[in-house]
């Protein structure tokens, strides 16, 4: 594929998993949450033009900070998602101001390795900005997985960092009814 197919790729995945996390959703610990950051991986590594051959080092250094930011990015995003558990025991998260905050810093810092490779001359391709999704993806599903089978034993609501509520709702808050007028 072409790097403006990996760009659409990378685009339409984080507009889907940025999206979904802005909303209430029920989690389910047991399903594949490995297997979107497995196939972005897997479409990052499959071609030669992920490290730039004309400079080596300097590109492979960059990959590491790329990847090493989506860890980062993956674990801080877990750590700041709310997540509990309702009476009928389905566990329910969503995604705090300190996600969002998290989401910024990762991208800027992304931004930044982007400026500096530039600099350097190293010719960056989009699969390297792949991998690193790839790994924040991955991260970020693992620690949620395990904060919500921590869950299912518990009753308590797991805390998000940067929640500045005591406790969690027990249930998605709805919308309210819509009153007619009379």
């Amino acid at each position: 594929m072409s790097g403006f197919v990996d760009a659409l790729v990378i685009v339409a995945v984080a507009v889907l998993v940025i999206g979904r996390q802005l909303r209430t959703h029920a989690i389910d610990a047991e399903r594949r949450w490995w297997l979107a950051p497995a196939i972005l991986a897997v479409m990052a590594l499959r071609g030669p033009g992920i490290v730039d051959s004309h400079h080596r080092i300097e590109s492979l250094a960059l990959l590491v900070a790329e990847v090493a930011v989506g860890l980062a990015t993956g674990a801080g995003w877990a750590w700041t998602t709310r997540i509990w558990r309702a009476a009928d025991g389905v566990v329910w998260s969503r995604s705090t101001k300190a996600s969002a905050a998290v989401w910024a810093g990762g991208i800027a810092l992304r931004a930044g390795l982007f400026g500096l490779g530039y600099a350097l001359g190293v010719r960056q391709d989009s699969a390297a900005l792949m991998l690193g999704l790839a790994a924040t993806l991955l991260v970020r599903g693992g620690i949620t997985a395990s904060r919500a089978r921590l869950l299912t034993c518990s009753p308590a609501p797991a805390p998000a960092y940067g929640d500045g509520t005591p406790s969690a709702p027990a249930a998605p808050m709805a919308r309210p009814a819509w009153k007619e007028r009379v």
